[in-house]
């Protein structure tokens, strides 16, 4: 997709989550102005329901009364006049008419109460929702809208990760290729020699005697040995034993020295710090960066002399890889060239930072910080 494409999907995009934004907001402002005024008319209701039950209870205590009066009045009928008997009748109606109305006024301010109660519970979910749809709008505003090209950076940034992954299967198959001619042209090639040389020990053993036949076994034990040294060579490219045996520190340091024979570059290698073994994932990890480091700087840096040192402190362990090459601009990408980004997606992965700083005809320092 061109760039021009995808600056005109992003600014609809931020037009379209700003018009979102403001609509979210007004009715969470809505919403709050209902919740206000059905505060203030539940305050008003709570009031009236206490009024009305306080009235309820004494008209009920009047009503009982009356009724008792009615009772009495009924029960010595001949002792009363029509007047009073008409009086008591009438009143003990009037009390019952009232608390009926008293009690009907307190169910309905009840039922109103109640309901401006669930709504006041759905209004402070409503307002609370569109407190933080606003609030992750304005994140996803704020994203889109500050910078298009972090945003072009980014994804060149993850189509180099697609492509240094693909880099990393084509590396893992040239691997196994190499390692199956190496296999194949080493030590499966000796085995076999090893065979027709014990059927041949065996033969001169019957024609020519012990004698010639301790000649061939001493030739053959050379041959073993030679076939041994060399599947110990390809183990220890896949991965140092004496990692696990002795640790970071000595494997680091019988590394460097044989990368120095090797390859006639001086290596000056410090470590500093309390030596102590670390997590096996963490070694290993740890071993991989300065392989990679020194490696590069053989490759690309042509220098002649590599610095490595090494820290391991009490929460992190500090790594420093100089090199007197001849540097590298940074601003500018080169094709093809993997190693620095690995390394980078190793450190990320143990959380850790990595910097690097390089100058032409100076040379390239990497240092690599990684929390324990």
């Amino acid at each position: 997709m061109a760039q021009s494409e995808l600056e005109v999907i992003i600014k609809k995009t931020i037009e379209t989550v700003d018009e979102s934004r403001e609509q979210v907001f007004r009715i969470g402002e809505q919403s709050r102005k209902e919740f206000a005024i059905l505060n203030d008319e539940l305050k008003d209701i709570r009031h009236k329901v206490a009024k009305v039950i306080d009235e309820n209870d004494r008209t009920q205590l009047h009503a009982r009364f009356s009724r008792n009066r009615l009772a009495e009045v009924s029960k010595n009928f001949n002792k009363y006049s029509k007047e009073e008997v008409k009086a008591a009748y009438e009143q003990a109606n009037e009390f019952q008419v009232q608390l009926a109305v008293l009690q009907q006024e307190e169910m309905r301010l009840r039922e109103r109460r109640d309901s401006i109660e669930r709504r006041i519970v759905s209004l402070k979910e409503t307002v609370e929702r569109a407190e933080r749809l606003v609030g992750q709008m304005s994140v996803v505003y704020n994203f889109l809208s500050s910078d298009i090209q972090q945003l072009g950076e980014k994804l060149e940034e993850a189509k180099e990760k697609q492509e240094f992954g693909l880099k990393i299967i084509e590396a893992q198959e040239e691997e196994r290729r190499r390692l199956s001619r190496e296999i194949h042209d080493g030590p499966a090639q000796m085995l076999a020699n090893v065979m027709l040389r014990s059927e041949l020990i065996e033969r001169t053993y019957q024609d020519k005697g012990i004698d010639a036949a301790l000649v061939e076994i001493r030739d053959l034990r050379k041959m073993v040995k030679s076939s041994l040294s060399e599947v110990r060579r390809i183990i220890y490219d896949l991965r140092p034993m004496a990692l696990d045996d002795l640790g970071l520190i000595p494997t680091l340091s019988k590394y460097l020295t044989t990368f120095e024979e090797r390859t006639g570059i001086a290596i000056r290698f410090k470590s500093l710090g309390k030596e102590r073994r670390l997590q096996p994932r963490l070694e290993v990890a740890l071993f991989r960066l300065v392989q990679e480091a020194v490696q590069n700087a053989y490759k690309h840096a042509e220098p002649k002399e590599v610095q490595v040192k090494i820290e391991i402190k009490l929460n992190k362990v500090i790594i420093i890889v100089k090199d007197d090459g001849k540097g590298f601009d940074q601003s500018v990408k080169k094709e093809g060239s993997f190693g620095l980004l690995g390394m980078k997606e190793r450190v990320n992965m143990l959380k850790g930072q990595m910097t690097i700083q390089s100058k032409i005809n100076v040379g390239t320092g990497i240092l690599i910080e990684v929390p324990i």
